[in-house]
């Protein structure tokens, strides 16, 4: 196939997946053209947000590519699309996945509208992920390295997203890729890969929210209704967290210590339930239901038996699935850990990603209200401090 005149536009992020995709395409052919998206910009000057890092990195990259490079900034774009739905999210105590919005709105279409705007015939990302035509149609498939897929991200693409659309290095191992960026000579060929919320950086998470949400503390509950201690704010936590509870030491009955786990926000009562155990009943959901759908397909699978995650990087669970109320049900073969509302179930025939919604609601017991005389029990350490960190779905 002839390439040359076919001009692909690369989304450089300043990280070697993204660089390494660019080198790619331009070695087949391709009129290559990096684009830097920047997209935060309230704390710009702050040791947390490193799009300028960023940026010289992605710069870099395409002068030892041989590819022009533009800057733009899609902040305003981001607020509006993807922020203001993350913090809507969190005050209703919720727990959202910022990367799955930030890749439907922003990625592949404030930057798929861009690059249409320059002239381009397809757009490009280093993400982990595959696209395969069939009939006329385009299926989106998990990449190649299972450590590494990021389908997960993408479910909520569409065919026209898809159709422009190229991934490549969906193909290819992690390994691989930091190989060929050592014998290319990329400059970020050993550079860490980001964690962080997408765009917004690594930065402690806790004081990021503080800064948008209000502190609300109530009482921290054991099973039983006693308090163990006091929570800052149930917007703070998220389901299954284990890290910042503050109750470190205390025993149930007086046995051997078990770490305590973050397993239901009661948010009429504002009190936060905690259980003891990673197996605890309260943290296994045999089901889930959710709403905001989304297919690639652009209709439903029929209902049946598929394959789900509830976070990124979860290994694929069997179950079944069916519509219902405007929505999805799936019901399991084996009970789901810290199933998290807020975050995405992602449906899987194979290595197709069929789509998803977001989780609503899940089978929890439901928590007795505190006891009025409890006393409090020992390992207490006044205000507790979370260390929260956004799940990785």
């Amino acid at each position: 196939m002839t390439t040359g005149s076919k001009r692909v536009v690369v989304g450089l992020s300043g990280g070697v997946d993204s660089a390494v995709s660019a080198w790619l395409l331009k070695q087949q052919g391709f009129d290559v053209v990096g684009l830097f998206m920047k997209n935060w910009e309230d704390d710009d000057d702050s040791e947390y947000c490193s799009s300028n890092i960023d940026f010289v990195d992605a710069a870099a990259v395409a002068d030892v590519i041989g590819i022009e490079i533009e800057h733009v900034n899609f902040a305003a774009d981001y607020k509006d699309r993807v922020f203001a739905e993350f913090l809507r999210e969190y005050k209703a105590g919720r727990t959202p996945n910022p990367d799955v919005l930030c890749n439907a709105e922003i990625k592949f279409k404030a930057f798929l509208d861009h690059a249409m705007r320059l002239g381009a015939e397809r757009i490009a990302t280093g993400h982990y992920a595959r696209v395969r035509e069939v009939g006329g149609r385009f299926q989106l498939l998990k990449g190649l390295d299972p450590a590494k897929d990021q389908s997960y991200f993408l479910h909520r693409l569409n065919q026209a997203q898809l159709a422009y659309t190229l991934f490549p290095v969906g193909e290819l191992a992690k390994t691989e890729v930091r190989r060929i960026a050592a014998e290319i000579g990329l400059p970020n060929a050993k550079k860490k890969d980001s964690t962080g919320i997408c765009f917004i950086g690594e930065r402690p998470f806790r004081e990021f929210l503080q800064r948008y949400l209000s502190d609300e503390p109530g009482p921290m509950l054991d099973e039983r209704g006693r308090e163990l201690g006091r929570h800052v704010g149930l917007s703070f936590y998220t389901l299954g967290q284990r890290q910042g509870l503050g109750i470190g030491g205390v025993s149930e009955g007086g046995g051997e210590h078990a770490p305590w786990y973050v397993a239901h926000k009661d948010l009429a009562r504002n009190s936060l339930h905690v259980v003891q155990g990673h197996a605890h009943p309260w943290l296994q959901s045999p089901w889930l239901e959710a709403e905001d759908l989304s297919w690639v397909a652009g209709t439903p699978p029929p209902p049946g038996r598929l394959a789900a995650k509830t976070r990124y990087r979860q290994a694929d669970a069997a179950c079944a699935y069916r519509e219902a109320d405007g929505g999805l049900r799936l019901e399991f073969d084996a009970p789901q850990w810290a199933v998290t509302p807020g975050q995405s179930a992602v449906l899987y025939d194979g290595e197709v990603c069929l789509g998803g919604g977001v989780i609503a609601r899940a089978q929890a017991p439901e928590p007795p209200a505190a006891l009025p005389a409890a006393p409090r029990r020992g390992g207490q350490r006044g205000r507790s401090r979370p260390g929260l960190r956004p799940p990785s779905g």
